[in-house]
């Protein structure tokens, strides 16, 4: 069995003086969301043999925070493809992974994280309707799938974990900004 972490970016900054969307970065709030994600995942015991992120400002920078919660990671692989990738980008991503990778963390962008998760678990699960009404920004879903990473499909994953920041701290919920 596999396990995946799927990690969104954590909440970035609207400053309109940032002229590309690739080259935002995360505003105070995102910062502190993702280091209070990480230090979480740490308390949850996820480990990691393999780290794939986009290379936006935001990812880079909400996985600074996240290591500061979290502590050592693998290093990153980043991947220009993750940047607003679709679940079937993200999807092939997944599949190439190395067989010797049992537990990967991959870092991106909605709506493929939100997608992708959608995909892989099976319509039954409970966690499921807390993602379809809304993956946030330094959100974590956890997957355990079935067979290896090459043979990653359709409902072929449990969903066992989902963690918004405003679980955590409300204050990292909509509207305290």
């Amino acid at each position: 069995m596999k396990k995946l972490t799927l990690l969104r970016h954590a909440k970035s900054s609207s400053d309109d003086a940032i002229v590309r969307d690739f080259d935002r970065p995360l505003n105070a709030k995102g910062a502190r969301a993702a280091t209070a994600m990480g230090a979480h995942v740490r308390q949850l015991g996820l480990k990691f043999d393999h780290l794939v992120a986009s290379p936006a400002t935001r990812v880079v920078e909400t996985l600074d925070h996240f290591r500061r919660g979290y502590g050592t990671l693998p290093d990153e692989q980043s991947n220009r493809a993750l940047y607003l990738a679709s679940e079937g980008t993200l999807l092939d991503t997944i599949r190439a992974l190395p067989a010797t990778v049992d537990r990967a963390l991959l870092v991106g962008h909605n709506p493929g994280l939100e997608d992708l998760v959608l995909l892989l678990s099976a319509e039954s699960n409970p966690l499921r309707g807390t993602v379809e009404e809304k993956f946030p920004t330094a959100s974590v879903a956890v997957l355990e799938l079935d067979g290896d990473w090459g043979s990653a499909c359709d409902g072929c994953g449990h969903l066992v974990t989902f963690v918004r920041p405003r679980d955590l701290d409300p204050s990292l919920g909509p509207g305290h900004d």
